[in-house]
């Protein structure tokens, strides 16, 4: 037989009583890949963590780790470490004690676990802390403290629940940054849950999107985010314009779909089985839709495809500008997100003013209508 990824979750389910918290999940992770689960609350990627970690017995299936079962592997015999949301570092320890506490049964001499140690704090860029109690650290540090206690057992696999759930904004973005680093530079395989989408779209390798306890998509960011193929997916990772569908005609890659908001659009249906009378679900990504102040001249349907509007509304977000659009075959209004370069927004005018859209073919999305 040959051998399995390095993490294979195999026709894995979770049964509490009557909920299936995991349903039939299958997923290939390879080594030394960052892998984000995402999904909203009660989606089923904690407990699926919980699960390779061996806090969790499975109801069916089975999990592989570097080619063997783990089923009848206790959880504190895995060849795993976890990093939990509050990251249960000891208040009674300081920062060496926090971080050599693994290691507590390893029988190593003060030499050796001094150095363990002192590597570990190098790593997280805490030199020097080693002495400071748990109570004088910042959130941050103390995230830092519970990967360094984490990755000093070397485990195989390094599980991470919400790392950074209990992190302002600004910190969780710096933080972001250093724990995909610092993956990078130890080269151990991470599993991390998330609810948060930008989190999940910087850090990941690949990501596998979850709702009811299914696994609906498994790409790379730039493929969920850029062409995701599932409705649920597509709604779940950013803002999108979405409509109902139907594949009227097709040639080759190129399609023709009636939507209830937009009337006939052209489409790229690349890598897609969709054929004429099918009925599907049609996306375009807010940023993909341009603004003019005036009808273009001699517009090409195969290139370019425009609609005039009026702006209701307009939501000023710093960076950049939604704003809402009201067209005459839509029952609501389609939304532009633009970046505020330039005074990008003010330009625009006020509410009220006629405009034109514009978008091109392969920025319209075909989706299947199979949701959470």
């Amino acid at each position: 037989m040959p051998d399995r990824a390095y993490i294979s979750i195999q026709n894995v389910s979770k049964h509490f009583g009557s909920i299936h918290a995991v349903d039939q999940v299958s997923l290939e992770i390879q080594k030394g890949e960052f892998f984000g689960l995402l999904g909203s609350s009660g989606c089923g990627k904690t407990t699926l963590l919980r699960m390779l970690a061996g806090f969790e017995t499975l109801t069916m299936g089975e999990i592989y780790i570097d080619n063997e079962a783990t089923t009848a592997i206790p959880h504190y015999q895995r060849p795993v470490n976890m990093v939990f949301q509050s990251y249960a570092i000891f208040p009674h320890l300081n920062v060496f004690q926090n971080i050599a506490f693994g290691l507590r049964k390893d029988r190593l001499s003060k030499r050796v676990l001094a150095n363990r140690v002192n590597e570990a704090l190098a790593l997280i860029k805490l030199e020097g802390y080693g002495k400071r109690g748990a109570n004088e650290l910042s959130g941050g540090q103390r995230q830092r403290v519970a990967l360094a206690r984490a990755l000093i057992k070397k485990p195989k696999v390094l599980l991470l629940d919400e790392p950074l759930g209990a992190l302002d904004k600004k910190l969780r973005e710096q933080m972001q940054l250093e724990l995909r680093q610092l993956q990078k530079g130890v080269g151990i395989t991470f599993v991390f849950v998330t609810h948060d989408q930008e989190e999940a779209l910087s850090m990941s390798d690949r990501i596998a999107v979850m709702s009811n306890g299914k696994v609906l998509e498994v790409g790379s960011p730039t493929d969920l985010y850029e062409r995701p193929t599932n409705r649920f997916v597509a709604s779940f990772l950013g803002a999108m314009n979405l409509m109902e569908g139907e594949i009227k005609s097709r040639r080759g890659t190129a399609c023709v779909v009636e939507t209830d908001r937009l009337g006939l659009l052209q489409a790229d249906a690349r890598g897609q089985d969709f054929a004429p009378g099918e009925k599907i679900s049609v996306g375009i990504r807010p940023e993909n839709i341009s603004i003019l102040p005036a009808a273009p001249a001699d517009v090409d349907p195969e290139e370019s495809q425009t609609v005039q509007g009026v702006i209701t509304n307009m939501a000023y977000l710093g960076d950049r500008s939604h704003i809402y659009v009201t067209i005459p075959t839509s029952p609501e209004p389609l939304l532009v997100a633009r970046q505020n370069l330039d005074g990008v927004a003010a330009n625009l005018g006020s509410t009220d003013a006629d405009i034109f859209l514009s978008w091109s073919p392969s920025s319209v999305l075909l989706l299947k209508t199979s949701s959470a």
